[in-house]
C-alpha cells in the first residue's frame, strides 16, 4: 500500500517515513501542503496521513481538495490541537481518523492497517433493499431514482446497517465496526453521518433508520403509503 504523509516537523517526519517504511508501505513524505497536494495527483497513493497544521496549505483545506478529487481514499489526521471542534471539523470532513501528537509511531502502523482493512478489504459490494441499492465499489447510491455520491464514511456506515437491515445495532457497536473505536467525539460524528443518510433515504418509503433512545439505530423496511 502506498501512503502519503504530509507533515512539515523534518525530524518527525523522517521518523514516521522511516517507522511506516519499516512496516512494509510505500510512503511519500512531504512537508507542507502544496508539495502534499501535488504529490497526491503524481503518486496516487491508496491513504494519506495529514498533519493539520502545515504551512501552504493547511491539513484541514488540503483534506477538502482530496476529497473532491477523490471521495474514496481514506485519510487520517495529525494535530497537536485536544480541541474538540478541530477533531469534530476533521471528522465532519470524512477523516477516518485523527491521532493526537505526541504519540507512538506504533499507534500509527495499528490505524493504517484497521483502516486499509476495513476498506479495502470488501470492494465489490451491493445492497439492494426496497428502492434503495448501495453500490459500495463506486460510492453510489440509488434511492428511489435519486441518485448520491457518498463519502466513504457515509458508504460504510449504510452498509454496515444495509447488512444488518431489521436489527438494533447498538451505538458502541457501530463505532467500533465502522470507525474502529468508540469515543465521545466519534459518536458527535456519527450522528451528523446518520443525519445525512436519513436526507439520502427519505424518497424512499418503503424503508426508514430510526433512532432507539439510548441505544443505537435500526433500519427497517416499512409498508410504505
Amino acid at each position: 500500500m502506498k501512503i502519503l504523509i504530509a507533515e512539515d516537523d523534518i525530524d518527525f517526519g523522517n521518523i514516521l517515513s522511516q517507522y511506516v517504511s519499516i512496516n512494509g508501505f510505500e510512503v511519500i513524505l512531504t512537508r507542507n501542503g502544496k508539495e502534499a497536494w501535488t504529490s497526491f495527483n503524481q503518486e496516487k497513493p491508496d491513504i494519506c496521513v495529514l498533519d493539520v497544521m502545515m504551512p501552504e496549505m493547511d491539513g484541514f483545506s488540503l483534506a477538502e481538495k482530496i476529497r473532491q478529487k477523490d471521495p474514496e481514499i481514506p485519510f487520517i489526521f495529525l494535530t497537536a490541537k485536544t480541541l474538540k471542534e478541530d477533531i469534530i471539523k476533521g471528522l465532519k470532513l470524512g477523516a477516518d481518523d485523527y491521532i493526537t501528537k505526541p504519540f507512538d509511531p506504533e499507534v500509527l502502523i495499528l490505524k493504517l492497517n484497521n483502516i486499509l482493512k476495513r476498506v479495502y478489504s470488501t470492494i465489490n459490494d451491493e445492497y439492494t433493499i426496497s428502492a434503495t441499492t448501495l453500490r459500495f465499489n463506486t460510492l453510489e447510491l440509488n434511492c428511489n431514482g435519486k441518485k448520491e455520491k457518498l463519502t466513504l464514511k457515509e458508504a460504510q456506515l449504510l452498509r454496515y446497517l444495509m447488512a444488518h437491515m431489521g436489527n438494533i445495532m447498538r451505538r458502541d457497536d457501530i463505532l467500533n465496526e465502522v470507525w474502529g473505536e468508540d469515543d465521545y467525539f466519534l459518536g458527535r460524528s456519527m450522528d451528523v453521518f446518520i443525519s445525512r443518510l436519513r436526507k439520502y433515504l427519505s424518497p424512499d418509503n418503503g424503508i426508514e433508520l430510526r433512532t432507539i433512545r439510548g441505544t443505537g439505530f435500526v433500519l427497517e423496511e416499512t409498508k410504505g403509503e
